[in-house]
């Protein structure tokens, strides 16, 4: 990743006044640079991202569309873009003061991105030097516009590759003018809004086990398969089909299959999510269990069909247990 330009403006809702910045952001220091680096890196790798598609009327693609053409400069488009923010954030219910901050880079395939971060303020106590004639005294004072640490989950961002103006954002719900809405999908991009990967492998995973045990079936022995199936699938594609997944669970039983491509279909799941290979290798490469005693197990997902490391074994009288094999050494933890 190569970052090219960024600028931080202010939209502070207790003054009534949208702050925009004349000047980039400085990367000769070290600071500004490693908290930009940082906030972008830990965005690119967040499963919770949820895509969409330009509406044809956005204004915003407009302005990237200028952008790009050389038509608009990086630091007008940035103040456009915050005045707009401003406007649609203004009346919502309890609005509180953010930091609007835009930042052009190269991603890690070499392709031009616009991340549009909003930084929530928080507040925080912190120290104060004071001189009192002559004496030195230190004071305890609350300070109201404390950024997020780098390493803090943003709550409200967009990343739009300008190659093929595609864009993944993660939002939090707001409340304005009494309408419940989005703002940065419904006002400030103006586009569709597609469930994210990690939403849509938690409805797979809830429609599993539900199909599993309204069948008599094992909701562990279906859950592990589906985790196997992302695991598998996340070696050579960045997106899963829940359909494929559904029938590779329950390869064995179609009116399980189809009782699953039903419960799909009625959730509205796409028939192709994206997902990010990071999260899906370590979503499907391990499968915890708890039983009704309290023990706990963790283990691989793909060795649930391997009995040579663990085995559940249904008892006459209802009860389940649990075998594990080839044992050499246990670890406390």
């Amino acid at each position: 990743m190569m970052i090219h330009n960024a600028i931080l403006h202010i939209l502070d809702f207790d003054t009534n006044m949208c702050i925009l910045s004349k000047k980039e952001l400085d990367f000769s220091s070290d600071v500004v640079y490693e908290y930009v680096d940082k906030r972008v890196n830990g965005l690119m790798k967040d499963p919770g991202q949820q895509t969409g598609i330009f509406y044809a009327t956005s204004a915003l693609q407009q302005w990237l569309q200028q952008l790009i053409e050389g038509n608009l400069s990086f630091t007008d488009f940035a103040a456009t873009a915050a005045k707009k923010l401003y406007d649609v954030l203004a009346p919502c219910d309890k609005n509180e003061s953010v930091d609007f901050l835009v930042v052009d880079f190269q991603d890690d395939d070499d392709a031009r991105t616009l991340a549009l971060i909003l930084l929530d303020h928080k507040t925080a106590y912190t120290h104060q030097v004071l001189d009192e004639d002559g004496e030195i005294y230190n004071k305890l004072i609350k300070h109201y516009a404390i950024l997020p640490g780098s390493s803090q989950k943003t709550e409200a961002y967009a990343l739009i590759r300008l190659t093929d103006m595609s864009i993944r954002f993660v939002d939090k719900k707001r409340t304005c003018n009494g309408e419940e809405l989005y703002i940065l999908p419904d006002r400030l991009l103006q586009c569709t809004a597609r469930i994210s990967g990690r939403q849509a492998v938690k409805m797979v995973n809830k429609i599993t086990e539900k199909v599993a045990e309204e069948h008599g079936g094992s909701s562990v022995e279906a859950l592990s398969r589906a985790k196997s199936f992302l695991a598998d699938n996340a070696e050579t594609s960045e997106s899963f089909s829940p359909k494929e997944l559904g029938h590779a669970v329950f390869a064995d039983n179609q009116a399980m299959q189809q009782e699953f491509i039903q419960e799909v279909e009625a959730a509205k799941l796409p028939d192709d999510v994206p997902v990010q290979r990071e999260f899906a290798q370590r979503t499907g490469r391990k499968h915890k269990i708890k039983t009704d005693t309290g023990i706990e197990i963790t283990f691989p997902s793909e060795y649930f069909d391997n009995t040579d490391y663990i085995q559940f074994i249904n008892n006459d009288d209802g009860t389940i247990s649990i075998e594990l094999k080839n044992i050499a050494k246990i670890e406390n933890k």
